[in-house]
């Protein structure tokens, strides 16, 4: 869109001696002659430029929600000016401004109660995260049950310290006002001295499942009334598994605990279904693939034996040290042999490196296209013909 032109401004008081029946040249001098002399000096000509207005007889008008602002913003909104500091300034708040024992809301939108604004972590439990698991050495499952943060937060958390530290030591700014300004205006989660207060009052849920691709399709399967279908019958269904042996069923239904310790101490042995490069496992039930599967254990030991909690504590911390035990025995055991099928070559006098790796070519790992997941470079090298006219794009027959 072009620039609007902007109108001529006249002072008022140029007004009387402009006439619309004169000519331009005679009054225009006629009439500027009449005028004092002061009224053409450089501050005098300035006062009447920002005291003038458009050449017009009418007083500006504003419309009528630019009115209903402003006076918006000189009535309620005149309280959102200047916000207390460890509090929100939310728009959603005006509503309970002034009553005693009211928490307000935290949303910050009022037409939109669905968006909830989010606590983050202070700059206390942020530090005691990063000092419990590097300085103390705990584990970061057992920093996440303890604090209600989740593990991959409490990995990003170290990470970020870590860096800010590095940051620190070789002299760079930081930005410290401003993140102690965004603190005092959001909701963080504070460090509490208690450690009963972060089991009542997490920061999030430690223990959410993301939703698994197999489950969202809509199956329906038929089955009798006398069997009991649980979540481990329901899995191998959206897997397309075989129903289970009667004797297995048996054998976790008398110990569900150790049935969910074998598949995640060892979680090689889970089966597998399909072949070459569709082979999959099947799908677990969600007390093996939620991230602290031993919460599910303590807390049915608990409600077992409710008068028994400094066993079932020592049971937990038990069951904890042995997951961790299983974790680290497995990471070194896939980087041995990592290394084992990795061979590396510096020649001397050189800053590079050489690693060569045996690989295999056959069907089972290329593929009929090659472009198996367990082929070399499956993601480079192989030209895609997605696009390529006279390529037939649509399954010809379905490989059961």
């Amino acid at each position: 869109m072009p620039p609007r032109i902007q109108n001529q401004l006249a002072s008022n008081s140029l007004l009387p001696f402009l006439s619309s029946t004169s000519t331009p040249s005679t009054s225009s001098s006629a009439s500027l002659s009449k005028l004092p002399i002061s009224q053409y000096s450089p501050s005098s000509s300035c006062s009447s430029r920002r005291s003038s207005r458009p050449f017009s007889s009418t007083a500006s008008t504003q419309t009528k929600l630019r009115n209903e602002m402003f006076t918006w913003l000189k009535k309620e909104g005149e309280a959102l000016k200047n916000h207390t500091p460890g509090s929100t300034n939310y728009l959603s708040a005006l509503r309970f401004r002034g009553e005693e024992g009211q928490r307000p809301p935290s949303w910050p939108f009022p037409l939109n109660p669905s968006f909830v604004s989010e606590p983050v972590l202070s700059e206390e439990l942020r530090n005691d995260i990063y000092e419990r698991v590097v300085v103390k050495k705990k584990s970061v499952r057992a920093v996440s049950v303890e604090l209600g943060v989740d593990m991959r937060r409490v990995g990003a958390v170290v990470r970020l310290v870590e860096l800010e530290k590095r940051m620190k030591q070789q002299g760079k700014s930081m930005a410290l006002p401003y993140a102690r300004a965004i603190h005092e205006m959001i909701p963080t989660t504070p460090l509490h001295d208690d450690a009963r207060g972060h089991r009542f009052k997490p920061h999030e849920a430690i223990n959410d499942l993301p939703v698994h691709r197999l489950t969202e399709t809509q199956i329906f399967y038929p089955v009798s009334e006398s069997r009991q279908f649980n979540r481990v019958d329901a899995g191998r269904v959206f897997s397309a598994a075989p129903a289970q042996e009667h004797t297995q069923v048996a054998r976790n239904a008398s110990d569900p605990a150790a049935a969910v310790s074998r598949v995640t101490q060892q979680p090689s042995t889970i089966e597998t279904v399909g072949k070459g490069a569709d082979e999959t496992q099947v799908l677990q039930a969600a007390d093996m693939r939620i991230p602290h599967p031993h919460l599910v254990a303590h807390q049915r030991h608990r409600l077992e034996k409710p008068n028994e909690a400094r066993e079932a504590q020592d049971l937990y911390k038990k069951r904890l040290k042995v997951e961790e035990t299983a974790e680290k025995e497995r990471k070194r055991i896939s980087k041995e042999r990592a290394e084992q099928k990795l061979l590396k070559v510096q020649p001397e006098a050189s800053r590079f490196e050489f690693r060569f790796k045996d690989v295999e070519v056959s069907r089972e790992t290329v593929g009929k296209d090659g472009r198996g997941s367990k082929a070399p470079g499956h993601r480079y090298g192989v030209p895609s013909y997605d696009r390529k006219k006279g390529q037939v794009k649509i399954p010809t027959r379905v490989e059961v």
